[in-house]
């Protein structure tokens, strides 16, 4: 019987992986792709590669939260001692997860892992949960990472445009197709229908030019000690968006990893490589419905605002998993986004409330779907 459970509490970690894989690793890159700074295939690479290098770096960076997320303070030690407790969590968070990654909202796994610990440990226990420890510890992070995020990122973005201004370096947007720039003009991003029917003396085929692509870009002129402007900026827009995925790896593989190690069942190392393959893998297969609400959806970026919320988000997310904070990289991506639409006065309100139903709605469900597996899987 004990293999039994092993093997479904193996198989549960390894669906909740595959659904936060999902649902979270294209975020990271939301903003290359959004920005056409590329395409989904190079953007999904770049995730893919940056959150599996995270996911390893588990062990070394961020095994505190390997601790917080066994349930240790906020459910009683003999419930998490439990064979069916890490099936029912698990199971719980996962179905939450999947459910909102088919109907395109971006959620935060941490919110359905919490949820579903404390339901599951709340039916199991005579004793309930520990409310104290669930709101100091867990909910009051979840709820300041997005609102910190926001307010940074509605600062800090005025403040790199005024640089740009002083290094003299001009916005400006190109007509493409494909790789191939067509022409450009110093102006707000525009679409490309309207690009055309404002500048039609400017825009020349000199050659014959085949793709499958054809959009309007807003990038950069100049250049900062010798280096192109757009050059430069794409650069720190893929190393940004790179550490963004690097620290969601490295921020939810320890939550997924300790319902392995509850009861201490398997093997950590072990644990850690397969959970990050199953992440990867569920982000490879999934990815393009979050990929379209978060890159295109929630507010138009240029190449420079999508840097500025990928700076703000990843270095929140990795000082949070160094020091063994549960916050969520879905929350903090999503509120370095709205501060920057915010600043510019462009967002997409009917997204907005939508995500934000999401949000309240995920740690609910993962708290209903939690309770109800450990209830039906007898306690």
């Amino acid at each position: 019987m004990e293999t039994v459970f092993l093997t479904f509490i193996f198989l549960a970690a390894l669906f909740l992986a595959y659904a936060n894989g999902a649902n979270d690793n294209f975020k990271g890159v939301a903003t290359l792709y959004g920005s056409n700074t590329t395409n989904y295939k190079k953007a999904l690479i770049w995730a893919t590669l940056t959150t599996a290098l995270g996911s390893l770096m588990t062990l070394y960076l961020a095994s505190e939260l390997i601790i917080v997320f066994k349930g240790k303070g906020l459910v009683p030690e003999n419930i998490i001692q439990m064979q069916n407790f890490p099936l029912a969590v698990g199971i719980g968070a996962a179905l939450t997860v999947m459910l909102a990654t088919f109907l395109n909202l971006p959620v935060s796994t941490t919110h359905a892992l919490i949820g579903a610990l404390a339901g599951a440990g709340w039916i199991a226990s005579e004793t309930g949960i520990h409310w104290e420890t669930l709101s100091r510890a867990y909910f009051l992070p979840l709820v300041a990472g997005p609102l910190l995020s926001l307010a940074l990122a509605f600062i800090i973005y005025p403040l790199f445009k005024n640089l740009r201004k002083k290094l003299k370096i001009e916005q400006e947007t190109c007509f493409c197709i494909g790789k191939k720039v067509i022409t450009t003009a110093p102006s707000h991003a525009v679409t490309k229908e309207e690009f055309i029917s404002n500048s039609p003396e400017s825009i020349t085929f000199p050659e014959a030019v085949i793709a499958n692509q054809a959009y309007c870009r807003s990038s950069y002129s100049g250049q900062v000690a010798g280096v192109s402007a757009r050059s430069l900026l794409d650069g720190l827009h893929y190393l940004s968006s790179g550490l963004v995925c690097f620290s969601r790896g490295l921020n939810d593989t320890p939550k997924i990893v300790a319902l392995l190690l509850i009861g201490s069942r398997f093997d950590l190392n072990l644990s850690i490589l397969i959970v990050g393959i199953a992440m990867v893998t569920g982000g490879l297969i999934h990815s393009k419905r979050i990929a379209v609400t978060m890159g295109r959806k929630v507010t138009e970026m240029n190449p420079g605002q999508a840097f500025t919320a990928n700076l703000v988000t990843g270095i929140m997310v990795f000082g949070a998993s160094r020091i063994g904070v549960p916050v969520s990289t879905t929350h903090v991506s999503c509120g370095s986004i709205f501060g920057i639409g915010a600043a510019n006065k462009k967002i997409n309100l009917k997204i907005l409330s939508h995500i934000l139903l999401a949000w309240v709605t995920t740690l609910p469900i993962g708290f209903i779907l939690g309770l109800t597996l450990m209830t039906v899987m007898g306690y």
